[in-house]
């Protein structure tokens, strides 16, 4: 395994270990998928779903959350601290979202999934480029019949597509309109962006 390729898993890895597990102020993904069944307020798991997606793309849009929570990260890799942070956020809903459609976020694959839609509508590239033939949709089903090398393979693609966004080009593209201040961004991240990684992750997981 080339240094590269060992950063990107050292990334994802991270991203994904800390997201199911949570990390103080957060709680684990599980945790916060339960707060949602059991309300029993909501009609399905759609509205559950989408509840969830509002909130966690709007509750942590506030100066200094992200570069709080990013104080906090000890990254395996040289990332700016607070886009760490966002990822772990990012990827920490996928997981609920998960949880909520019916998935154990013990198995690699759904682990595997989590870290797809993250990078969005560059999962199907990633797919493809790791020799897994995909439609026009990402399913659940897709990735489930991947074998574990391969879901290896995926991971680290996806770690090489995050090492790529946290260039000073991805972090602009990432984070608008903060500024950003010795390094670090001192505010919010991208709430079209966290809505957007709901809605892939949603669309894989309900199946």
């Amino acid at each position: 395994m080339t240094n590269d390729e060992s950063k990107a898993l050292r990334l994802v890895n991270w991203i994904i270990d800390r997201a199911i597990e949570g990390v103080p102020p957060l709680s684990s993904a599980s945790d916060l998928a339960q707060e949602y069944l059991i309300d029993s307020s909501y009609i399905n798991n759609d509205d559950r779903v989408a509840a969830l997606i509002n909130w966690e793309s709007s509750k942590n849009f506030t100066t200094g959350f992200i570069t709080g929570l990013g104080g906090l990260l000890t990254l395996p890799v040289s990332v700016p601290s607070a886009l760490g942070a966002s990822w772990i956020i990012q990827a920490r809903m996928s997981g609920a979202i998960a949880v909520i459609d019916g998935h154990n976020l013990k198995e690699d694959r759904v682990r595997t999934l989590i870290l797809l839609s993250i990078v969005g509508d560059a999962a199907k590239e990633v797919l493809k480029q790791s020799g897994v033939k995909i439609g026009r949709k990402l399913t659940e089903k897709v990735v489930m019949q991947v074998p574990g090398k391969v879901l290896i393979e995926i991971n680290k693609k996806v770690g090489f597509r995050l090492l790529t966004k946290a260039g000073e080009k991805g972090v602009i593209n990432l984070i608008k309109a903060v500024p950003v201040v010795g390094g670090l961004v001192a505010g919010g991240f991208d709430v079209a962006m966290c809505r957007a990684v709901g809605r892939v992750a949603h669309d894989i997981f309900k199946g």
